[in-house]
Formats: structure tokens, C-alpha cells, sequence
């Protein structure tokens, strides 16, 4: 029995003045993450979908690595590809330069839309407004951050019609040189929601979370650990049965926000306050 399509919309996308890379999607498929999205800083971002090549992913990818841009990597791929007319691929290059394909063969709706910076598809869908809201919102966006950006294009996608056949998982995933955990990975956002009624809004709720854990705040909005904040401090972490704020914050994952004992991030005063009620 040949494995069900990959039903799905997506989209692949750079910000390059961020000098980041990512995809996100959406299916009325089980752990869609696990097989549409690859991404490599200073590379490029694809997502393979409809009768996946789970190939394209990583030949892509050294196909791009090697210099080929985006629209001559989707036509060596699908070209050398016999199932060809059964896939949907979207790629962006290290440029920004985009390429989508969209085989004869896809279920209907089936389409792209591509411009500067992201490459939009989509199959069984509603409709082709599915994919004009992934690239529509996209274009809007770009004093967003890429990731914030790329949940905001599914959350339209999904608000214009999505996939026709319903709605099961959803995936984030950014890419940036050193940008990830502890600046030792490339790695800057990695989300997955399996199987969940409202996947979008479940992915939405997940990068929250990572941000709080995650995310840093500039430095000069952190505040003087000193007088009656340091005070208060002390005693909110003495309540929670804790003698320094590092022990504290290494239990709760937040120790990429904590730096010394000299100032606190607003978001760790957050939820250390949180904690302690």
C-alpha cells in the first residue's frame, strides 16, 4: 500500500538581514515536522510535500551547498525525480532567491506562490486563497521576527481555508549560524505539534513557551538587582526553598536568561514572581 500524501501547506523563508533561514507547515497528516521541513544556515530552507521525496530535503541541500541556486536545484531534483509529477516541493536559497513545484499529478487544490525571500505550496486544500494568505501575510510581516513571521502565515493560511481534509500537526523550524541553544547550535527554533485538533494554535502556544525559555531581552531593559528588588528577590527564592537565583533558574530552564547577580532579566522577575505566589 503506497503511503497517504502529505497532504499539507507550507512555506520556506529567509530573513537575510537576520541571516536566518526556516519552514513552517501544516497537515492533515500525522508529525508533518518529521518529513516536510530542512533548513541550513547560509544555505537555504525546503520543504518536500504532496507523494514526499523525503530526498529533496537533504539533497537539496548539498545541491544548494554547492552553489546551485533555488530554481536550478527544483529542476535537477524533480527532473531526476520519476514520481515527479506527484510532488510539491519549495525551496529558498542563500541568496533568497525562491522556486516552487507543484507535478500535475498533485490533488486538487494544489499550488504555489513564490517571491523574494519565501516560496509558498500547498496541496488539498480549499483553495488557492490558502497559499495567497502564506504569501500575502509573509510580504506584511517583515518587522516581525522570521519565526513569529512563519506562525503568522499558517495561522492566515489555516484562517483562509487550510487543508480541506482538516487539521492534525504542525512544525517550526528556523535555522541560524550559532544562533541556537548556548550560541553552540544552528539551531534557533525547532517546534513540533504531532496530533492535536488546533495544531497552529498549539504551535503558537509552544513558541511562546520557547521564547520565555529561550528568548533574550536586551540588556539594557534588565533591571538593578539591587535595594528593595534584591530584597524581594531573596525572599521569593527563599520561599521556593532556593539560596541563589541561578540554583532557581537552572530548575526551571531559564538559566539562558540569568547572567551574574548584578542585574535580572524582566522575564525571569516574571515568572520568579509567578512561582512564588
Amino acid at each position: 500500500m503506497a503511503d497517504p500524501p502529505v497532504a499539507t501547506y507550507s512555506i520556506a523563508a529567509c530573513d537575510l538581514e537576520a541571516r536566518q533561514w526556516g519552514v513552517a507547515v501544516q497537515s492533515k497528516f500525522l508529525a508533518v515536522g518529521s518529513v516536510v521541513p530542512w533548513a541550513e544556515p547560509e544555505v537555504g530552507a525546503i520543504a518536500t510535500q504532496a507523494y514526499a521525496n523525503p530526498s529533496f530535503g537533504p539533497n537539496g541541500l548539498t545541491l544548494l551547498r554547492e552553489g546551485l541556486s533555488a530554481s536550478e536545484v527544483v529542476e535537477r531534483l524533480t527532473s531526476e525525480d520519476e514520481g515527479r509529477d506527484e510532488r510539491q516541493l519549495g525551496i529558498v536559497d542563500g541568496e533568497g532567491a525562491s522556486a516552487s513545484w507543484t507535478g500535475s499529478g498533485c490533488n486538487d487544490w494544489a499550488g504555489h506562490r513564490t517571491g523574494h525571500g519565501y516560496a509558498a505550496q500547498g496541496n488539498i486544500l480549499v483553495g488557492e486563497k490558502t497559499v495567497a494568505a502564506l504569501a500575502t501575510t509573509f510580504e506584511a510581516s517583515a518587522q516581525l521576527p522570521l519565526a513569529q513571521r512563519l506562525i503568522e502565515c499558517l495561522a492566515a493560511a489555516q484562517a483562509a481555508g487550510g487543508d480541506r481534509r482538516g487539521q492534525q500537526s504542525a512544525s517550526l523550524l528556523v535555522v541560524q549560524k550559532d544562533g541556537g541553544y548556548a550560541a553552540l547550535s544552528n539551531v534557533l527554533v525547532d517546534l513540533r505539534v504531532d496530533d492535536h485538533p488546533r495544531p497552529v494554535q498549539e504551535l503558537h502556544r509552544l513558541f511562546e513557551l520557547h521564547q520565555r525559555l529561550f528568548g533574550l531581552s536586551p540588556r539594557e531593559d534588565w533591571l538593578p538587582l539591587e535595594g528593595a528588588l534584591r530584597a524581594e528577590v531573596e525572599e521569593r527564592l527563599a520561599r521556593l526553598g532556593y539560596d541563589s537565583l541561578d540554583a532557581w533558574a537552572g530548575v526551571e530552564n531559564l538559566e539562558e536568561r540569568v547572567d551574574g547577580d548584578g542585574a535580572i532579566d524582566p522575564v525571569v522577575l516574571a515568572a520568579l514572581r509567578e512561582a512564588s505566589e
